[in-house]
């Protein structure tokens, strides 16, 4: 899920020197319901794309990938 396993890894290749590519449209969440609170999964993919986006990764969408590596 986008908030787990996918922000985790993305975030340790960035602090072990990789140019991390985060694909938007490849990546999902669920609904998050706890004590804290409750955040739909639209939101909470849409904020982990935009905290990666800001400070981890480069976000993209898998066409915008696949584009780039035809171009190189």
């Amino acid at each position: 899920m986008t908030h787990m396993c996918c922000d985790t890894t993305a975030r340790q290749a960035f602090h072990r020197g990789y140019k991390v590519e985060f694909l938007s449209d490849a990546t999902g969440t669920l609904n998050l319901t706890n004590d804290a609170g409750t955040v739909s999964a639209e939101d909470l993919h849409r904020a982990i794309l935009t905290v990666q986006q800001s400070m981890f990764s480069k976000v993209m969408t898998t066409a915008e990938w696949i584009s780039a590596l035809t171009k190189e």
